[in-house]
């Protein structure tokens, strides 16, 4: 959410944003909105401090025995009362209004964005790694996973329908050792592990801007007002929802693994194929509360977490940040780490970290106490993914193949699965 005093003094600055974006976010509704409501708010101060003259006047009346004038001062001051009441109803829907309005405009980009459309217009800041040569026709991990046994989409639709999976034996231990690597590769650079809710109420789902303008993307329980995590950002974001932080306390760093919920309600006829947008997956996810002085910071360090893990399995990626048009609704600035997927000849997404300056602080109410003391700040927010599993397990199966169908098993995780060294085939 973005500060009332730039909405009001910046208008053109955010329509200029808006259009950067590609955005139809109502900002004219809005400032009209919130003009209608500061106008019937002077209407309303102005009535009650005639009302507050009047009492005092009904007072001086009767102290010197002028009954009469003073009672019908008072029948004069409870018609006013009525009125008073009519105008706090009226400015209390356009306060109303306003809260709903300024929900659906967008964070406005940082100065350092690259302004474009679309991801065509994304910057590649580095790349490391190299692509691996086969020298067969590499396979995409729709073929290799049924093919080892270890992914079975079929099963996935049975149970549960379209865009789910079920992964069998090697390929469950290896989603299981993936999440435990990922964890105690973060608490061991300094993230303070989390576990949470895997449901949420609205409230949370507000702070972190998922809600009202994603709601067609979210599992919601029936009969509730509770919602499956569409990422573990929402309940790890939100655990200082309301509260004020000690600036001594700040950078807090956290990692947390959930499983992510997501009806992908905008996205039919994309990625249908394989493990790459399912309704449910595993995700690792980083959350850093920082002083805005020293955001911009923590989104380095945010990536270079992110980063750590690709590393240690040897896996090729690419860091781009993201243009205005491309970027989530929440942030300010956004990397994308994009790993290379010898099956599909291209890099993909497998985290986005973002900072999203203090528009999740806005709309969560989460401050910090300057150590120097003074009025308490409304703090930066950021998150990020660290990985996504699913998309993980995909890299390394297309990355790792040989020409026999069977995958070595990344250095890094063998700990994790007991020592094996090689997924072969399963009945």
């Amino acid at each position: 959410m973005l500060a009332r005093e730039l909405l009001r003094t910046s208008p053109d600055r955010i329509k200029a944003a808006l259009a950067a974006r590609g955005s139809d976010a109502p900002l004219a509704e809005l400032l009209a909105a919130d003009s209608r409501w500061r106008e019937a708010q002077a209407e309303l101060e102005a009535l009650k401090a005639e009302r507050n003259r009047g009492s005092k006047e009904v007072g001086a009346l009767l102290a010197k025995g002028r009954k009469e004038e003073a009672e019908a001062l008072r029948t004069t001051m409870a018609e006013l009362g009525s009125r008073i009441a009519s105008a706090e109803a009226d400015a209390a829907v356009l306060a109303e209004a306003v809260a709903s309005l300024e929900l659906a405009i967008p964070n406005l980009p940082n100065e350092t964005v690259p302004v474009g459309p679309d991801e065509t217009c994304n910057r590649v800041e580095h790349s490391w790694g190299e692509p691996p040569n086969f020298a067969f026709e590499p396979r995409s991990h729709w073929d290799l996973g049924p093919a080892l046994g270890i992914l079975d989409f079929e099963r996935g639709a049975k149970v549960a329908g379209a865009r789910f999976a079920v992964l069998w034996g090697a390929g469950a231990a290896l989603e299981r050792a993936l999440v435990t690597f990922m964890l105690d590769l973060h608490r061991g650079t300094g993230y303070r592990e989390v576990y949470v809710p895997f449901l949420v109420n609205s409230d949370a789902l507000i702070g972190t801007g998922q809600l009202p303008k994603f709601g067609a993307d979210l599992f919601r329980i029936e009969g509730t007002e509770l919602y499956l995590v569409p990422t573990a950002e929402v309940p790890v974001t939100n655990l200082h929802r309301g509260e004020v932080l000690e600036e001594s306390s700040l950078p807090r760093r956290y990692c947390a693994y959930t499983p992510c919920f997501r009806a992908e309600a905008g996205s039919y006829g994309r990625d249908v194929r394989g493990l790459i947008r399912q309704h449910q997956f595993d995700k690792v996810e980083l959350v850093h509360f920082a002083t805005p002085e020293s955001s911009y910071e923590e989104l380095e360090v945010l990536t270079k977490a992110a980063e750590a893990v690709l590393r240690k399995l040897g896996l090729p990626y690419r860091v781009v940040t993201l243009s205005t048009g491309d970027m989530g609704f929440a942030a300010a600035k956004t990397h994308d780490l994009e790993v290379w997927l010898p099956g599909q000849q291209c890099y993909r997404e497998i985290s986005s970290c973002s900072n999203c300056e203090d528009f999740q602080a806005r709309r969560a109410d989460i401050k910090y106490r300057l150590a120097a003391g003074g009025r308490a700040r409304f703090l930066h927010t950021l998150n990020g993914s660290g990985l996504a599993i699913g998309r993980t397990l995909i890299a390394i199966l297309e990355n790792y193949q040989h020409a026999d169908g069977t995958v070595t098993i990344p250095e890094a995780l063998r700990p994790y699965l007991g020592g094996l060294e090689r997924l072969v085939p399963e009945r």
